[in-house]
């Protein structure tokens, strides 16, 4: 309760109290301060009360909302079900993908053959679609060998100018352990097309085969050997989810080994924190329809890859790492997107640090969604983006 006094020229005209529970002002009982007041003043008494009554209450509403907010903070909130429709404003190509059910995703391999399975499974439809697409975006692929690792050159038809003399090294998605060889080509060839620039497509080797650090390993050793031969400014690095990760790794360990770093890099809807944080890990759990969920595969393939370490060790989790000094960077998202956290926290985190750092997020999109169709407009939205964000910061 709250004890209210009515004063008029040094007339205590009456004592109330206020109950906040019930929201009402009650007259207090007489005692022998109250003086007798004039006429004028009693009249005045009926509008002053109303605006007691309402400014109290104004402040008791405020005073126990706040406590009852702070309460809950460390509650989660449970959220009723309801039907997710497919947004209006998508394009008619990217319909399908974003009404699609969720992909599998409640996968766990019990061991290195069951995860070779699963790759196999993975990669089967890519040996058929990826030629097909090549042959739409008029791209060429060459396999070589790059300090001592496997990758794929993509060249398209014509080459922008802008681009003559400059390359673009890819790390592609798949958790680590998916996409290896030429399925992994996907995105690069997406670049190549839509971007018109010669990219080298970084075939890692996998966890199933060899976990961390084999992965950045591979990754490096093809920076480090393309360095001989040109110069920082005309390289810019890219990558999806796992290969937005191995593309922020990448710079924190040349920059570890004294090497100059790329141009500019676009690390899209990066996995740049292994462990679960993040509110879309929870508030996009089965929203996402490719990604899904982080309790499946995604997980294990976490701890797969990390061969028992820390899976908050920056070369894993480059979100921990220091990232003042990181070239300009790009990333991408979707707002239906698993990572859409992890991206924001990385853009974030970068722009505190000081870095020039470009967010992009397309409706409806969940996890990568806009590395699959070229037919789609965001998919060219997409990658040319990049490539104008590129050609500002390269050197020609």
């Amino acid at each position: 309760m709250v004890a209210l006094h009515l004063v008029r020229n040094g007339c205590r005209v009456r004592r109330f109290v206020f109950r906040q529970s019930t929201g009402t002002l009650i007259r207090a009982q007489k005692d022998n301060r109250d003086r007798l007041c004039a006429g004028p003043v009693r009249e005045e008494i009926a509008m002053v009360l109303h605006r007691i009554v309402v400014v109290v209450s104004a402040f008791a509403v405020s005073a126990t909302a706040v406590p009852a907010q702070t309460l809950s903070t460390d509650q989660g909130r449970e959220i009723p079900a309801y039907t997710l429709p497919v947004p209006e404003d998508i394009s008619p190509e990217m319909r399908p993908l974003v009404a699609a059910p969720p992909a599998p995703w409640d996968i766990h391999p019990k061991s290195i053959a069951e995860w070779k399975e699963l790759v196999s499974k993975v990669a089967a439809p890519a040996k058929t679609l990826l030629p097909a697409m090549r042959e739409k975006l008029g791209v060429k692929l060459e396999q070589a060998t790059i300090g001592g690792v496997n990758v794929f050159v993509l060249t398209p038809q014509t080459i922008a100018p802008e681009n003559q003399n400059r390359v673009f090294i890819h790390f592609h998605g798949g958790a680590y352990v998916l996409n290896p060889g030429e399925p992994g080509t996907r995105e690069g060839t997406l670049m190549a097309g839509f971007g018109r620039a010669k990219v080298i497509s970084v075939d890692y080797r996998t966890s199933s085969d060899a976990p961390y650090p084999a992965a950045l390993d591979d990754s490096v050793a093809v920076y480090r050997e393309l360095l001989k031969t040109m110069p920082r400014q005309r390289i810019a690095v890219f990558g999806t989810s796992t290969g937005g990760a191995l593309t922020m790794a990448l710079v924190l360990r040349a920059r570890q080994e004294g090497l100059p770093l790329p141009a500019a890099i676009a690390p899209g809807s990066p996995w740049s924190d292994m462990t679960k944080t993040g509110d879309t890990f929870y508030s996009h759990n089965l929203v996402d329809n490719f990604q899904v969920s982080y309790d499946g595969y995604l997980k294990d393939s976490a701890y797969l890859y990390a061969n028992g370490r820390d899976l908050k060790d920056p070369m894993l989790s480059p979100i921990y790492g220091d990232l003042k000094g990181f070239p300009p960077t790009i990333l991408i998202s979707g707002t239906r997107d698993l990572f859409l956290s992890l991206t924001v926290r990385t853009h974030r985190k970068l722009r505190r640090a000081g870095v020039e750092a470009d967010l992009q997020v397309f409706e409806g999109l969940s996890h990568a969604q806009y590395t699959i169709n070229p037919d789609a407009p965001e998919t060219r939205e997409a990658f040319e983006e990049i490539a104008r964000f590129f050609d500002r910061h390269m050197q020609r």
